[in-house]
Order: C-alpha cells, then structure tokens, then sequence
C-alpha cells in the first residue's frame, strides 16, 4: 500500500468534477455538495445509516438516495435466539428528491410515508432518531423508536475521500463509532431499554459508484474492560492505496491502520461460508480478530439490471490489537458486532 494520506480543508470536488484530494482524515474536512458532480446523475449514491445495539439486542435503521431510487429500512436484530426481522419501502426515479445533507454534523434526514415515519436529527454532538412503523412485525405489531446518541471519542471519527478507476467517481465517507445509546425501541408490546451499555455507529455515505463493485465492512461499538473500544475496517471502496478506512478507536484515543485482511472460510464448493469462524488479520500483524457468528442477514434484490447480494453477518469478535511497534496491546474479550460482504451492480 502506498504511503496514507491526511485530508486537508476546502471543497471535495474541482472544476472537473473529481476529488480535489484523495486521502483520510479523522473529521468532515472536505465540504460535500451534490451540485458540484459532474458524473451520471443516476450513479449518485447517498445515504445515512445507523447500528445500535449491545450484547442482547440491536436495531439499524437506513435512509438512502441511490438515484435510480430510495430507500427506508429497518432491521431488529435478537442475539440471544439469533434472529432478525426487517422491513423496507422504497420510490422510484428519486434522483435527490430526498435532500439527504451535505454534512453528518447538522440538518434533517426524513423519510415519509403512509403512517411511517423515519427521521434522523444532527445537531451539537448529538443524533435524535426517531421511527414509527407501522404493521412492521411478523403479526403487524408497530415498531417505535426514540433514540439519542452521543459521541465520545473527543471529534475522532473515520473518513476517507476515495476515487474509483473512471472519471468523476468516487466515495466521500465518515464512520462515526462508540457513540453512547440513550432510549428504547418498541416492537408491540416488546420495549427494549438503551441507556445500559448500548452504542452506535453511523455510516455518512456521499459519492458516486461505478456499476458493479465489492466491497468488505466490519464494525464493533463496545465498553470493554473499562474502555469504549470501537473500529473500522474494510476494503473495496474505490481505490483505497492513499486512504484505508481502518481505525480503532479506544476512548478518545483513535490509531490510524493500514491495511485489513478478511479470511472468510470456504465450503467444499469453494463458496464463502459465513457461518463458519472467521480471521481478521493484518500483513502487518497488528490486527488479530478471531469472530464467531451468531447469524447472517442475508439483503439485497435482483431486478433487471439491479442487483445486490449482502451477507451482513453478526457475530462475537475477540482478540487484539497491537500498536506502536508492540509497546500497546489493545484486546477484546467476546464482544458482539458485525463483518459483512457486499456485492452489488446498481
């Protein structure tokens, strides 16, 4: 990989409609705006997504604009039985008629419709999410949610600006870990409590995309230990040899990894077994994540020229970290998040 590098401030895109400056940086440096791309407005892909959750229960909760459509959706995750039910609605044609913002920091994003209702508040550190769903459970219970969450790691978070091989692409990104749950959700006569030990992680998503791609993603928000320890990691955005998203956030500490490794095991067919334990490792070494899963979301849809495959899988990760040439040892013990294989031609 070649050598990172860090973002400065000023707009995203030039004249041309390309990224200004490929690299990472640990805040929204860059200033994100729709009406500067100069690609094909139906390659445009935008989207909020939140996971909360902690060592019993979960919940993620998604707005996008990918252009060609929208989409609202939303997932229930139980760890103990190890199941989920989810529920999704969508428009065609959108092409920005969500006014997703141009920056995670502040503003709305809402989607409507019917009785259901998501909407999605940035403002002063903090995030209000709030859904009412209804006929969203298996017998048509209601799913309501009323949810804050609350950054610790002192402003750190991941960003990266990355380019695909074709003009005008790109991927502009923020991950935003170890963001402390307060509030419920309510599924009929479930309620589920947040305010113990439940944290979060936002996916701020802004770019253009080509038409087929693959891409790998993990993500862990927890209290360990006596420390919130988060990360991120993953590949296959864009062209990544200036910008890896790996980082691991412990407190308001963030390290900066270079690059992720993810060893999915194999079936006698030579197919990805998901189910089957994983390692996440480094060339370095200084990654070293064993993850047993729990259960695979299986998502996505096939329709004409649209298709996407995700094996969202949801797991116990353990393991460690080594840091600053081995003189720091990071580990977690038995924690539950979630590392995913996504294929898409949209």
């Amino acid at each position: 990989m070649d050598e990172q590098h860090l973002l400065g401030t000023g707009p995203l895109l030039n004249e041309r409609g390309d990224l200004s400056e490929v690299g990472y940086a640990f805040s929204l440096t860059k200033d994100y705006s729709r009406g500067k791309i100069k690609g094909n407005p139906f390659r445009i892909k935008e989207w909020d997504y939140y996971y909360v959750g902690d060592q019993n229960r979960g919940i993620a909760l998604t707005i996008d604009d990918n252009s060609y459509m929208d989409l609202c959706s939303c997932t229930v995750f139980d760890y103990k039985n190890k199941t989920y039910w989810e529920r999704s609605v969508g428009r065609a044609l959108t092409n920005g008629k969500r006014n997703l913002p141009f920056s995670s920091a502040s503003g709305e994003t809402v989607y409507q419709k019917g009785g259901l209702k998501m909407k999605f508040t940035s403002e002063n550190g903090k995030r209000h999410i709030l859904c009412v769903w209804p006929h969203f459970g298996k017998r048509g219970e209601e799913l309501k949610v009323e949810m804050v969450l609350e950054e610790t790691t002192g402003g750190n978070t991941m960003v990266i600006a990355t380019p695909f091989d074709k003009p005008h692409h790109f991927y502009y990104n923020q991950k935003i870990n170890n963001q402390r749950a307060s509030g419920y959700f309510k599924l009929g006569e479930d309620y589920y409590d947040l305010n113990h030990d439940a944290y979060g992680v936002l996916d701020w998503g802004r770019g253009v995309w080509t038409y087929q791609n693959t891409w790998y993603w993990s993500s862990l928000s927890s209290f360990d230990n006596g420390h919130l320890i988060g990360w991120n990691l993953g590949y296959g955005f864009g062209n990544t040899s200036k910008a890896s998203e790996n980082m691991l956030f412990v407190d308001k500490k963030v390290y900066k990894l270079d690059d992720v490794i993810f060893d999915i095991p194999k079936d006698k067919k030579g197919k990805d077994d998901f189910m089957k334990d994983w390692h996440i490792t480094s060339k370095k070494g200084d990654i070293d994540l064993h993850f047993h899963p729990l259960f695979v979301r299986h998502g996505g849809g096939n329709v004409i020229l649209v298709k996407s495959i995700q094996n969202q899988v949801f797991g116990v990760f353990s393991g460690r970290f080594t840091l600053n040439d081995g003189q720091e040892i990071v580990e977690i013990h038995d924690k539950i998040g979630f590392a995913e294989k996504v294929f898409n031609r949209w």
